[in-house]
């Protein structure tokens, strides 16, 4: 027995020498490769690239964002956790009751433990940011609105990084135009140009592991339209400073149609009132909370004055939009219908058709509960190259979609109208209802 304890150490020496252990040497803090006999426990690391002495492997780790700048701030100790980027406008609540949230130490701690959820929203902010800041360089009367869209979109997934649902675009490009308000992207096929006296609003989305951050303005070329913009804009400013914790949904509705009331639009001679009743709120369109993958929350936040005594909450995601016009102030479906969403609590129904089965299944794993668009299903990548390559082209759908439409599953989006002759006006900002404050996340230099 007296010769037991030596195979044990050596069965153990070997066993440290194939799993590649490093040993600190007794002489400096140099690192020499394999265990020496009279080495101590505790005395052998695992051999990882280091920051300081093997600068190529550690920075193949983890490759910057292409095209998104780098800012200073506090970097998360997850592993996996982002970049710091800019947090958005900072205003306080609204109410007497939230005076102490601001200085709160409990509340901030509150706040520090959402700092991931946090990072994600400001990282989509930022790169809505350059997105619709690199679209206002080339917007111009005479651009084809399909060709507008697929070069904003290009931009958003290169510099989102797309990566199917971990990250990518939050919605369709929207390029709604004049009496068209809203939901509406050119099919393939659709040849309309953009016009002088046009106005477009150019609505899109970013989305980080489903954190969705929901934004939109107006383009107009002729400065008549200037005074019907900036009573729709500073309407949604009423309500970003009407929103916050315990606040009444019908309260920010009633703020926002106090402030778009005040101002008058004229058009060829005719002077178009900022009222309710007649010609400005759209008061069947509004803004909506936001979930994880679910653009619409459930919580509608309305343009008008109305009788919903729902209140915000806190750590809530709202998208806060106004919508003028000039016609009669009412919506009705209309046009091609191009936005199609899945229902993000549909039923299961068995399906029949095996084209339905499959455009399901592409829809599943490449949008999930994400709204797409017709465009997207015809191309290559059938919506995503980072799930399907070159090969998630989808032909002869129509009738698969019509189907997965009918049982329920999908829901489509069609355009939403005004009268024709009618010009209609969106401005949209993101914000959450942080313990402390609500920071608006899209705010940008722009509007």
């Amino acid at each position: 027995m007296p010769r037991q304890p030596k195979r044990r150490k050596r069965k153990r020496k070997r066993k440290e020498e194939s799993r590649g252990y490093q040993r600190k040497s007794h002489q400096g803090n140099s690192l020499q490769s394999g265990p020496r006999p009279h080495a101590q426990r505790g005395q052998f690391h695992r051999l990882l690239p280091c920051p300081w002495t093997d600068r190529a492997a550690f920075h193949t780790r983890r490759q910057p964002l292409l095209g998104v700048r780098r800012r200073s701030g506090n970097i998360s100790s997850d592993s996996k956790s982002l970049p710091p980027f800019p947090t958005g406008e900072i205003q306080p609540h609204p109410l007497e009751s939230n005076s102490h949230r601001i200085s709160s130490a409990e509340l901030r701690a509150a706040e520090r433990l959402q700092a991931d959820l946090y990072s994600k929203l400001r990282h989509a902010s930022e790169i809505h940011r350059q997105v619709r800041h690199y679209a206002q360089s080339f917007i111009q009367p005479g651009i084809k609105l399909i060709d507008m869209c697929e070069r904003l979109e290009e931009c958003n997934r290169l510099l989102v990084q797309e990566n199917g649902l971990e990250r990518g675009i939050g919605f369709p490009t929207g390029c709604s135009i004049n009496h068209v308000a809203a939901h509406y992207t050119p099919n393939c096929g659709d040849d309309t140009v953009l016009q002088y006296d046009d106005v477009m609003k150019v609505d899109f989305g970013t989305q980080i592991d489903g954190r969705i951050i929901d934004c939109a303005w107006t383009v107009s070329f002729n400065p008549r339209y200037d005074p019907l913009l900036e009573a729709v804009k500073e309407g949604t400013n009423a309500g970003i400073r009407a929103a916050g914790i315990d606040v009444r949904l019908c309260d920010v509705g009633e703020s926002v149609q106090e402030v778009m009331e005040s101002y008058e639009v004229e058009l060829d001679g005719k002077m178009y009132p900022v009222k309710n009743n007649h010609l400005q709120c759209i008061r069947n369109l509004n803004g909506h909370s936001i979930g994880p993958y679910n653009i619409h929350g459930g919580k509608s936040v309305p343009i008008v004055k109305n009788d919903d005594q729902t209140k915000m909450e806190e750590g809530e995601v709202f998208a806060i939009e106004t919508f003028g016009t000039t016609g009669r102030g009412y919506i009705v479906e209309d046009l091609e219908c191009s936005h199609f969403m899945k229902n993000f609590e549909c039923p299961h129904v068995p399906l029949r058709i095996p084209r339905a089965k499959k455009l399901l299944g592409h829809i599943n794993k490449t949008f999930g509960t994400l709204a797409f668009c017709r465009r997207w299903l015809e191309r290559e990548d059938g919506g995503s190259f980072a799930v399907n390559g070159n090969t998630g082209k989808q032909e002869k759908y129509m009738g698969a979609l019509k189907n997965l439409c009918d049982v329920g599953i999908v829901q489509p989006y069609p355009p939403l109208c005004d009268v024709k002759g009618s010009y209609t006006a969106q401005y949209e900002h993101t914000l959450i209802l942080r313990p402390t404050c609500k920071e608006i996340l899209s705010r940008g230099d722009d509007f």
